[in-house]
């Protein structure tokens, strides 16, 4: 589980989520450019406004495909007018994404709930299961030539805090 207490203080400053919100949406438009079957795949559910609480995360991060925006808030001051909201510990999420754990069995079981409308997040989860990202390279990519010391800290934090964080290899 991610120490809140310890992460929390880089986020108390007003300007401190500038520059997360920043690399964040630079994130979603890159990976937009790199797997654009994502935002044909949600179709009118691009408009969605999705909220995504993770409870051992310290912000709550508000995604708008269609804009290629993803931008942290405060939970003392959540943005207003979400769609729809998934919550669940940020393990559940990365294995989803990654795909080392089913979305449906996640969402059953209660690892992952929704709120709002449903069918954007059904949406969401099927157009990114399709695109079969990978965090990792996503973020390598974007680094330049700092990618492969990312790539191999990525390793090094999936081995130690137990995060999948990239999609497995399979031969």
């Amino acid at each position: 589980m991610m120490r809140h207490d310890l992460i929390a203080p880089l986020f108390s400053a007003p300007f401190a989520l500038a520059p997360l919100n920043l690399a964040l949406s630079r994130l979603m438009r890159r990976i937009a450019a790199r797997h654009p079957g994502i935002l044909r795949r949600l179709g009118p559910h691009g408009q969605a406004r999705i909220l995504i609480d993770v409870p051992d995360a310290p912000v709550l991060l508000l995604m708008q495909p269609s804009g290629q925006r993803l931008t942290a808030h405060r939970r003392t001051a959540p943005p207003p007018g979400s769609d729809a909201t998934i919550r669940g510990r940020l393990g559940a999420f990365l294995a989803m994404l990654h795909g080392t754990e089913d979305g449906d069995a996640l969402f059953f079981s209660g690892e992952l709930e929704i709120s709002g409308d449903t069918a954007a997040v059904l949406a969401l989860r099927n157009a990114l299961d399709d695109a079969e990202l990978d965090l990792t390279e996503e973020l390598a990519t974007l680094g330049g030539r700092a990618g492969p010391a990312l790539r191999r800290l990525s390793g090094i934090v999936a081995r130690r805090s137990g995060l999948v964080l990239s999609r497995p290899e399979i031969f």
